[in-house]
């Protein structure tokens, strides 16, 4: 037996594959949200039970089998049927022209599906509004014969749910549901609404006067009791205010005695305190005065008193002191004088020599001498006489020295007698 390679059992997979994907999707069905789907060929038990050839798809999808289904979609939207009844009676033998707008659509419980497919499969939606609309204009003609035209026009929600209820299960029968019913317009030829409407009006207008005219009545009345208790409460508040005035007046009187009164007793304290205090000021006054007395004459005399007994006594210390130490130096001296051996007028002069002849030297300061004039007589010596007169007034000087005060200053400095040559 021959063996075909790995490659070609692939491709023939694959192949396979592709080719059975391809047959799945040909007879795959979707079915929309507002449509079903009808498989009809194979046989199918129902849920009460019954056999049918068929099977519904409600939304989702469906799968069809190739040459014994075939698949059929019924739409399942709504259908707005207009209705119109003309001279229908209502109960009463009042005939009405009644217009009205209902909704219907394929009901999709399962219990009603079969019979909407047995009858309207493969029918246009025109037609399922065409029976519909019989249907529902039949059971309005039966509902209005067992209402009054008050009714029906006073309470439309009633007459819409008897007509769903009268309606209903002959619906249900061909497979269809109402969704909404709305009464649209009610009349008359005999204009019956229109009398009743005026009845209704002229017993509105007249309940309308008579509220009027109570209420009228019952706010005069109101105002007029107002108006005599506005006036009781004015008077009241009037003879309130009044009596308030009056205790305010008393109360006033009160108080401004009670102030005089207190106006006098402070004035008395007033003055009372001020003599009290003009009595103590003036014992203050006096205590100053007599410190003032102590202070600019009593403490200046003693102080005065005590810092002259303090000078004098200072002056006769100083005295004292300086006796005692005028005699302590003249001792001093006298003991140094004798040590010296007759030298120490020697020792005195040298000490204050710088004196002495700054003294001399400010008083030859005070010989001016405007001019000199020298005159030669050819033989040089008039200018070294006049140079050397300057060492023999110091050799003088020294001399005068030496006589004024017994000290040879110039053998007390160098050891040599001064004489002049």
């Amino acid at each position: 037996m021959h063996k075909l390679p790995p490659e070609a059992v692939g491709v023939a997979i694959a192949a396979g594959v592709v080719l059975f994907l391809m047959l799945y999707r040909s007879l795959l069905r979707i079915c929309k949200p507002n449509e079903i789907l009808i498989f009809t060929g194979r046989r199918h038990r129902t849920e009460d039970g019954r056999t049918v050839g068929y099977r519904v798809v409600f939304g989702g999808r469906g799968v069809k089998v190739p040459y014994v289904e075939t698949v059929n979609r019924m739409d399942v939207s709504l259908i707005s049927v207009p209705i119109a009844v003309q001279g229908a009676y209502s109960e009463g033998g009042i005939p009405l022209n009644v217009h009205a707008i209902a909704n219907i659509k394929v009901s999709t419980d399962r219990r009603y599906i079969g019979n909407a497919i047995e009858r309207f499969l493969g029918r246009d939606r025109n037609e399922i509004a065409r029976v519909a609309k019989e249907t529902l204009e039949g059971h309005l003609r039966g509902v209005l014969a067992t209402m009054t035209p008050e009714e029906l026009n006073q309470d439309r929600l009633k007459f819409a749910r008897h007509l769903e209820e009268s309606a209903g299960p002959d619906l249900a029968k061909l497979g269809l549901e109402l969704d909404v019913l709305k009464i649209q317009h009610v009349a008359d030829d005999g204009n019956y609404l229109e009398s009743i409407g005026r009845q209704r009006i002229a017993e509105i207008l007249r309940t309308a006067e008579v509220a009027e005219s109570d209420a009228t009545r019952e706010a005069e009345q109101a105002e007029a009791g107002a108006r005599a208790r506005g006036e009781i409460a004015m008077t009241n508040a009037q003879a309130a205010v009044q009596r308030k005035q009056n205790e305010l007046r008393q109360v006033k009187a009160e108080v401004d005695g009670d102030a005089q009164s207190e106006t006098v007793r402070a004035e008395a304290a007033g003055q009372q305190a001020r003599a009290e205090a003009e009595l103590e000021l003036q014992k203050i006054r006096g205590e100053l005065e007599q410190l003032r007395l102590q202070a600019d004459v009593t403490i200046p005399a003693e102080i005065d008193q005590q810092v002259r007994e303090l000078f004098a006594a200072g002056q006769a210390a100083t005295i004292a002191a300086d006796g005692e130490a005028m005699a302590a130096s003249l001792a001093e001296v006298s003991n140094a004088w004798r040590e010296t051996g007759g030298r120490a007028m020697d020792m005195f002069v040298l000490q204050h020599l710088d004196q002495i002849f700054s003294d001399v030297a400010e008083a030859a300061k005070r010989l001016k001498v405007n001019e000199v004039n020298l005159i030669d007589g050819g033989d040089g010596k008039t200018i070294p006489a006049y140079a050397a007169a300057y060492p023999a007034t110091m050799t003088a000087l020294l001399e005068q020295v030496q006589k004024t005060l017994g000290v040879d200053i110039a053998k007390a400095v160098t050891g040599v007698t001064t004489e002049r040559s």
